[in-house]
């Protein structure tokens, strides 16, 4: 096994650049390494994430969560196994899939992204970034919550206060003491409508968790609550970053997005294909049940594992020309890639796959859907070279746009 000197540290900010030629590195010299920083064993290799997230032979946890996430969060689904994870994904689940999805978010998702794009269609210009991608899961998710979207700028802090937190690798105490008053904040504002919504429910998505029920098992309010923050953070934060990827992999390459404008089926391809090669979130942890031998070496039992996604999904053993984006490729399979059989790991994969994928798949191509139609011919502003920031997640922090304008 590697140590963290041999290859660039991952808090280091030449790292934080642009990680790729990292990330190539550990896959080919150190694919099992010790991080002293953050006391975890680094896995990079696609099968090694691959195997740690399906988690076949009971190897892997999510207790590191305990300390990771349900400071701001509390205790929240993914901390959960056997027959609780269960009950509690069965509860909230349905909501976003099949005919629950259809019936009736479907139309939130549409009115949101309608509503933003046109506070922009008619200048010509736009930060897809600023104007579009940051606001739209969080307005969609406050809108299926039965939220005040005026509250906006407050669930915006929130969640950025709250990724902060995941991805304060380095330690910083007013990181982890903002993100310790986010969940203070959040369970006052939450709980009273949770109470309300109890006593009057409605058609809205708080309502549907207040009243869930799988098995004689009710969602306290405190679960409720946990839920909704972890919702907002991730989807939020997630497709935010999506949505923004896949414009800024579409502007460099005009001939993909030139096949996209012109088939709408293929944003789904875009979209796998973005995940795999941009993905929002860049790295995951697990905790060691017992000693693993992976790739590089022996984990063992009871460590922090932490999941490189941004190199196993450039892992040369698995894709072909992995550092090129191509929504084209035969060896990513997009009739799956939203689903816990995905070839790419940006959702995870086993009982912890994101239960939120087929949301971020509908609004993702509700909103690529209208965004074209908005700006057919859209370039990038003169000038602008776009650039990727963040270690946990990562993403572009500003996309500024030139387009025809159009009626409609």
């Amino acid at each position: 096994m590697s140590t963290a000197q041999q290859v660039p540290d991952i808090l280091s900010p030449e790292f934080a650049a642009d990680p790729y030629p990292a990330y190539r590195v550990m896959r080919e010299t150190a694919p099992l390494l010790w991080h002293e920083a953050t006391k975890s064993y680094v896995v990079s290799r696609y099968e090694d994430v691959e195997r740690v997230f399906k988690d076949k032979a009971g190897e892997f946890t999510t207790d590191n969560y305990a300390w990771q996430l349900e400071p701001v969060h509390g205790k929240t689904i993914l901390q959960m196994s056997g027959r609780e994870h269960a009950v509690r994904r069965a509860l909230v689940a349905p909501a976003f899939r099949g005919s629950d999805l259809e019936q009736k978010f479907l139309p939130v998702i549409e009115r949101n992204s309608r509503e933003l794009i046109d506070a922009f269609r008619h200048k010509g210009t736009a930060d897809l970034v600023d104007d579009f991608a940051t606001r739209f899961p969080v307005n969609v998710i406050a809108d299926m919550l039965g939220l005040d979207k005026a509250d906006h700028p407050r669930f915006h802090r929130w969640y950025t206060a709250v990724i902060a937190f995941l991805g304060n690798l380095a330690g910083d105490p007013e990181v982890t003491a903002a993100g310790e008053r986010t969940r203070v904040e959040f369970a006052e504002y939450m709980l009273p409508i949770i109470r309300e919504r109890r006593e009057n429910p409605g058609d809205d998505l708080l309502s549907v968790l207040c009243s869930a029920e799988v098995d004689g098992v009710r969602m306290s309010d405190e679960d409720i609550k946990a839920f909704c923050s972890l919702l907002l953070a991730a989807g939020g934060e997630t497709t935010d970053k999506a949505i923004a990827g896949i414009f800024a992999n579409l502007l460099a390459h005009p001939d993909q997005l030139a096949a996209v404008r012109a088939d709408r089926s293929l944003i789904p391809r875009a979209f796998a294909e973005t995940l795999r090669h941009t993905p929002p979130v860049h790295m995951i942890m697990r905790q060691s049940a017992t000693e693993v031998t992976l790739s590089g070496g022996t984990v063992p039992a009871g460590a922090t594992v932490t999941c490189l996604i941004g190199a196993a999904n450039r892992d040369e053993r698995r894709y072909a020309d992995p550092d090129r984006f191509d929504i084209f490729r035969e060896d990513l399979t997009t009739t799956t890639a939203f689903s816990a059989a995905a070839d790419h790991l940006a959702f995870a994969l086993g009982r912890h796959f994101c239960v939120g994928a087929l949301l971020a798949k509908a609004e993702v191509e509700i909103g690529v859907n209208q965004l074209l139609d908005a700006m057919p011919d859209v370039r990038l502003a003169d000038g602008f070279r776009t650039a990727e920031q963040g270690v946990f997640t990562r993403g572009v922090q500003s996309l500024p746009v030139r387009f025809t304008p159009v009626q409609g």
